[in-house]
């Protein structure tokens, strides 16, 4: 393969699999050089053949793990193979690499039990496109790392997994079917009762995360036809909308804010799970999280009504008071004085502001990181923003946000983008796309990560 096409090859197939990773330039190679391995300042090295003179340096601002590195390794060495056959139909050569990426991932999790996992994925896929008894089935199945000669003579997963009595058996939540690494059935699985540990999951799938450790795989048919695969504890790739996702949860994490304090570490995890389960549920959210010095400018694109603490309320009544001096229009100016001449409590019950009363009711002044996480889910999905200051205090919730006037934005990636100045917004989209956005130095919107 040659470099040109090589830089395509990485920008196109790898770039995109992992979150917040660039293309950094290259530098200088020997045939001592492996074709992959790690280099200084988080950062991988890869050439397409060991003679190459020259590596490209891929680096993201978390360190990459050894299954990443794996699988970029499996990646190269398929896609290598595949430049070889120099393949001229782009839709054949696309169906190629799909495949190509699918065996990669499987391969950087386990190679003994490849085959067996890469056929059950292909029985899912079918599943995916069909229903039984007219609704959408949902699976779930675990790959035993471990071989066990006493199953040689069990049923097989492919007797099985396409037959229409399998579409009853496993929910992909709380029920699954075990096989071993040959594809040899186990046992049957249910859920009810698991081990706790820490894990990075949908909520919905936490039970699943926590069964898979370095010894057992898990995937999942999603009742929308995401196909899920869970390793080492958490959601390691899904396949959405015919696309493989890896999920990179510590660098989105990182991303989220650059605050190496504990607490800041707490509620960028608590965002990010929110935003995970929203994603999952494929509700559409938008949640702000503000940089320390920035509140009192985001203050300006939330209404009075929306804001849920008494302190925030103050400092947004301060702003118009302030705004209302310099306006010409006097009447304008009176009202808005007539509007903000009370205390929190009364501006509430002026304005009948029940949904803002109700909710500060049910979150009772606990930080964002200290509520229960089904409920941030919920509280997220509700139309508008969710709006976090620094310390985890909740601002509002279901915000109208003020955009800049000219935008050309949909409404919700609008309102994100506006409250990106001064922090990092989130969107989620409806069909479960997360997108990052944050100002660089120059105050200049960008988007940081794109996830799902």
């Amino acid at each position: 393969m040659d470099k040109i096409k090589f830089y395509d090859f990485v920008n196109k197939l790898i770039v995109p699999l992992f979150t917040g990773s660039y293309v950094a330039g290259e530098t200088e190679s020997s045939s001592r050089d492996l074709e992959v391995a790690l280099g200084k300042g988080n950062s991988v090295l890869l050439k397409p053949v060991k003679t190459d003179e020259y590596r490209i340096i891929l680096k993201r601002g978390q360190p990459f793990k050894s299954f990443e590195v794996n699988l970029i390794r499996a990646i190269l060495e398929e896609m290598t193979e595949l430049a070889d056959f120099d393949v001229k139909n782009p839709i054949y050569l696309q169906k190629l690499q799909d495949f190509v990426i699918e065996k990669a991932l499987i391969e950087s999790v386990t190679e003994n039990a490849s085959d067996t996992i890469i056929g059950i994925i292909s029985y899912l896929e079918k599943w995916s496109a069909r229903t039984y008894e007219g609704s959408n089935v949902t699976m779930g199945i675990f790959v035993n790392l471990s071989f066990s000669p006493d199953n040689e003579n069990s049923v097989m997963y492919n007797e099985i997994i396409g037959r229409d009595f399998f579409a009853r058996l496993t929910d992909g939540v709380s029920s699954f079917i075990e096989f071993d690494r040959k594809g040899h059935l186990m046992s049957y699985v249910n859920l009810k009762s698991t081990k706790n540990a820490p894990t990075v999951s949908p909520y919905m799938y936490d039970r699943v995360a926590r069964s898979c450790n370095d010894k057992r795989v898990g995937i999942v048919l999603t009742f929308t036809g995401d196909i899920l695969i869970f390793y080492a504890r958490q959601l390691l790739f899904a396949k959405r909308n015919g696309k493989w996702c890896v999920y990179s949860h510590d660098e989105v994490i990182r991303l989220l804010y650059n605050n190496v304090s504990y607490t800041a570490k707490q509620i960028r995890r608590a965002i990010y799970n929110t935003a995970l389960d929203c994603s999952f549920d494929y509700k559409g959210a938008c949640i702000v999280y503000l940089n320390k010095d920035k509140t009192r400018e985001a203050l300006k694109h939330i209404d009075g009504a929306d804001i849920l603490s008494e302190e925030h309320f103050n400092i947004k009544k301060e702003i118009e008071l302030e705004e209302a001096e310099k306006l010409y229009n006097l009447q304008y100016s009176k009202q808005i004085k007539n509007d903000y001449n009370c205390n929190y409590e009364e501006y509430l019950e002026r304005n009948e502001c029940s949904k803002t009363k109700a909710i500060s009711k049910i979150i009772s002044g606990k930080k964002f990181y200290e509520l229960d996480r089904t409920l941030l889910a919920e509280l997220v999905a509700i139309d508008g923003a969710v709006v976090v200051d620094f310390d985890g205090t909740i601002i509002a919730v279901g915000a109208i946000i003020k955009i800049e006037a000219g935008s050309l934005s949909g409404g919700r990636l609008a309102a994100t983008k506006s409250m990106a100045k001064y922090g990092v917004a989130i969107k989620v989209s409806q069909d479960g796309i997360m997108q990052g956005f944050s100002a660089d130095k120059h105050g200049k919107v960008k988007q940081i990560f794109n996830v799902g």
